[in-house]
């Protein structure tokens, strides 16, 4: 038997389908958090959310939209890139040399970089922000140690801030986001017997959003 105290249950968003209420909730925390809470994130303001394609970029750029930001974002995958601009974005760059195709979009840069993969993307973050500008991160899927150039952090008033999940208080704003119109995107369904087959989809980074696990009764 589970026992969970009271507090840390939800109901179900009425608008989502149980596939899409599986989808959202630890994504949407840890974006939901990263841009508002740790990057202070205003209407009017540019992010740029590295890695499009991955649940918790997906969930930035969706609740980036729905803050009244402009969204940029980047991917190595043509059709992932295409997906995002569906999705929101303004624009999307490949993630080879990203900066330069931001600047020229901006011309002074992004006020807020989305992060989540860490040492091979960073360095073109902080290229990619404009003066005073904010990077957020929550994870670090290409290693665990990057460089940084010192001087691009001072000289630039350069915030980088590091984040992960979030609270009760922050969910429940998620929760009322949701029930503004905003919506989690479920890449594929998989039966439990084929999960390593969900695994392998997620493993080569083929999907576009939350890999989603359905368990019979």
């Amino acid at each position: 038997m589970i026992h969970i105290d009271a507090r840390n249950v939800f109901r179900k968003p009425r608008a989502l389908a149980w596939e899409e209420a599986a989808a959202f909730p630890l994504t949407f925390l840890t974006a939901w958090r990263m841009l508002t809470t740790r990057a202070r994130l205003r209407a009017g303001e540019t992010v740029l959310v590295v890695g499009a394609g991955a649940g918790v970029a997906v969930a930035a750029i969706s609740i980036a939209k729905h803050l009244g930001a402009r969204v940029l974002a980047t991917s190595r995958s043509e059709a992932k890139r295409n997906r995002a601009i569906e999705l929101g974005a303004e624009a999307a760059f490949d993630s080879s040399g990203f900066s330069k195709g931001v600047r020229g979009a901006t011309k002074d840069g992004v006020d807020v970089v989305f992060e989540h993969v860490g040492p091979a993307t960073l360095e073109e973050s902080m290229r990619s922000l404009a003066m005073g500008g904010r990077i957020v991160t929550c994870g670090s899927t290409s290693g665990v140690k990057a460089e940084i150039s010192m001087p691009r952090l001072f000289f630039r008033q350069a915030d980088l801030l590091g984040s992960t999940m979030g609270n009760a208080s922050e969910f429940e704003a998620v929760l009322k986001a949701i029930d503004g119109g905003m919506r989690p995107v479920v890449d594929r369904v998989y039966p439990l017997d084929q999960v390593e087959q969900a695994l392998t989809r997620v493993d080569s980074s083929e999907q576009f959003g939350k890999v989603v696990l359905s368990v019979a009764d």
